[in-house]
């Protein structure tokens, strides 16, 4: 089975019947859906309609990488993604990319109240959820082979899961919530419903997780399902957050306390589940780890064993504990990672997203494992400045660094396969603010230079990038990934470093290390890991190297409280500025390269919880506002 949404269309037609396109809260399945005496029949008809929910339920996660733009790594330019109309099916919606209204104010200190439709859609989502548990339940009861009970079980298991999933997202964002556990049919229905405390749906979404790690199987059934280390993986990360909400405090969410009680149970908690999936089931890393083979600079012949992991090759790998799949050319089910990614040369990408020019220092020294000097933002018009040491436009800064930065990022005079029209159209060197310039000479060779029209930091992203003949901008078929083994890896320590776990913290050191490892870098040196304060520096470190654009980082700064460190205090009157490899301000469209100049206190809550979208107010009487919003 090549891909699990090959169907999807036919899924969706069978499983929703018409889409109510009323702009409410659910975006809900109609009544006029297909009668169990035509679907609901065999198991064929259940596995079809968990599939039409998970597809939709995609949409909601696989474009994260426009979340790291709330941290300081990632850069979304210009007037992108602003929104859909209401009256557009919802699925069109988040296929196209509008399902994050607002995202063209997506900067570090202006997001919060412009998810609107984030929060609708992760409604629809749950009430597909819902409709499908539904179904199978009730087929359930009726099953008369009990062959096929597991199996229905399982697809139920999964239906919960990814409930779960989209409560976590949910929760992370807005906090208390209204919690829904049932098939809604009309919008009336979720108009007079209430917030519910985050701890009662922390517990619903522990209940679901537990019943997923009972029915799923030991091992996926095909490509594209789930299996029990996705429920102990997702189960485990819940806990982590509830610790850390209970550790660090949430005080713009007013109606929760936080309990150091609570948050030693958590950690100890998420680190038996994360320590399951690590130990009872065979998974190991991608390419069992190996840094593999990184070209040197101006080289892109033979990439890292971590690029390969953001690309097909990698597909249905164990490392992906929960991924979603895409299907590619012809599907209408493909990702977007090469439009959003990547330049004008390959097939017309767009530059959506880009890496800052902060983020390369992070990439650590092959020979020390520490970091080097901070890189010299330096203009080519600056005598020398493409042989200076440590300038950011002298590629030899580069040399020698983790393994990781190569396969994630291009920096001048770095290489990619130019593609167009499905075809190889030969190699074209990275030079910042060239944007396609024909015949340009390296080393007696004339190329045409990457077209990157929409990158304003220096860099651009190799990571996720599908550098390979056959697949338009918009026909991937690359995995992409929710929960990864690396990062139950780094999961896992952090819990059992909080947790103050001794006889586990040498395994979690170890498994740092493994992650590390695939960097090509040496082990953690002894002073990294001598307190409770520097194991943590050294396992956020791996955080942000590891999971660079996977949407994890905004989610990271947000539950350890990070976010006036890593950016600048309230108050200040410079502000944070981004800058690119020239040293100049990035600016660009609706966006400015300076964040939180004179920040109040108030701008800083507002990035730790998001509004409850008005619209949503103004239907429903009962949902009260966030404190740092009213």
């Amino acid at each position: 089975m090549k891909n699990l949404f090959v169907k999807t269309i036919t899924c969706a037609i069978i499983t929703f019947g018409c889409i109510s396109c009323h702009d409410d809260l659910l975006n809900q399945p109609s009544r006029e859906h297909l009668s169990s005496s035509i679907f609901w029949q065999t198991t064929d008809d259940a596995e079809y309609a968990l599939n039409g929910a998970v597809a939709d339920i995609r949409y909601l996660f696989d474009r994260d990488y426009y979340l790291d733009a709330m941290g300081e790594y990632v850069y979304v330019r210009g007037n992108v993604l602003q929104g859909t109309s209401s009256n557009s099916d919802p699925s069109t919606a988040l296929k196209n990319g509008a399902a994050y209204d607002g995202f063209y104010e997506l900067n570090p200190s202006g997001y919060g109240n412009s998810f609107s439709n984030m929060y609708k859609y992760c409604y629809g989502g749950i009430n597909r959820c819902n409709y499908v548990i539904e179904g199978i339940q009730k087929m359930i009861g009726r099953e008369t082979n009990s062959d096929n009970i597991p199996v229905l079980e399982s697809y139920v298991g999964e239906a919960r899961l990814y409930r779960a999933l989209i409560y976590l997202r949910l929760i992370s964002l807005w906090g208390d919530v209204p919690y829904i556990d049932e098939r809604i049919y009309y919008k009336e229905e979720a108009d007079t419903l209430s917030r519910r405390p985050i701890a009662y749906i922390k517990d619903k979404m522990l209940e679901d997780l537990e019943y997923a790690y009972q029915k799923l199987p030991d091992a996926a059934s095909k490509y594209g399902r789930l299996a029990k280390p996705a429920a102990l993986a997702l189960r485990g990360k819940v806990n982590l957050y509830w610790a850390s909400w209970n550790k660090f405090g949430w005080p713009e969410l007013d109606t929760f306390t936080p309990s150091a009680e609570e948050a030693q149970k958590a950690y100890e908690a998420a680190a038996a589940d994360f320590r399951k999936v690590i130990d009872d089931y065979g998974l190991e890393l991608f390419r069992n780890g190996e840094p593999g083979t990184c070209d040197p600079l101006g080289q892109a012949e033979n990439l890292p064993n971590y690029y390969y992991l953001f690309t097909n090759v990698a597909n249905g790998d164990p490392e992906f504990i929960i991924a979603f799949t895409h299907g590619g050319v012809g599907t209408e089910q493909g990702e977007h990672l090469m439009r959003d990614l990547a330049g004008r040369t390959l097939e017309y990408g767009q530059c959506w997203v880009t890496p800052r020019f902060e983020v390369a220092d992070r990439y650590q020294d092959l020979t020390t494992g520490d970091f080097r000097d901070s890189l010299i933002a330096m203009p080519p018009t600056v005598a020398d400045a493409r042989t200076t040491e440590n300038s950011a436009i002298n590629p030899e800064s580069y040399d020698n660094r983790d393994y990781r930065l190569k396969s994630s990022i291009l920096w001048d005079y770095e290489m990619i396969m130019g593609i167009y029209d499905k075809a190889e159209t030969g190699w074209s060197p990275f030079i910042y603010k060239t944007w396609g310039v024909e015949n340009f000479e390296i080393n007696g060779v004339l190329y045409k230079t990457y077209e990157t029209d929409g990158c304003m930091t220096g860099y651009v992203f190799r990571k996720f990038v599908r550098n390979y003949a056959g697949q338009g901008r918009d026909e991937g078929d690359v995995d992409w990934p929710v929960i990864r083994l690396a990062d139950v890896y780094l999961m896992y320590a952090e819990a059992v470093n909080f947790a103050n776990l001794a006889s586990e913290r040498d395994y979690a050191i170890q498994l740092v290390n493994k992650v590390r490892h695939r960097g090509n870098l040496p082990a953690l040196s002894a002073e990294k890991t001598a307190t409770q304060e520097a194991f943590f520096e050294a396992i956020e470190q791996e955080r942000i190297v590891e999971l660079l654009a996977e949407g994890q980082r905004p989610f990271d700064l947000r539950r350890w409280r990070k976010i006036e460190e890593r950016f600048c205090p309230p108050g200040d009157p410079d502000g944070y500025t981004i800058r690119d490899t020239w040293g100049n301000p990035t600016s660009g469209y609706s966006h400015s390269g300076t964040f939180f100049q004179n920040a109040t206190n108030q701008v800083y809550e507002r990035c730790y919880i998001f509004a409850i979208p008005e619209s949503e107010r103004n239907r429903n009487p009962n949902l009260t506002q966030n404190k740092p919003w009213l």
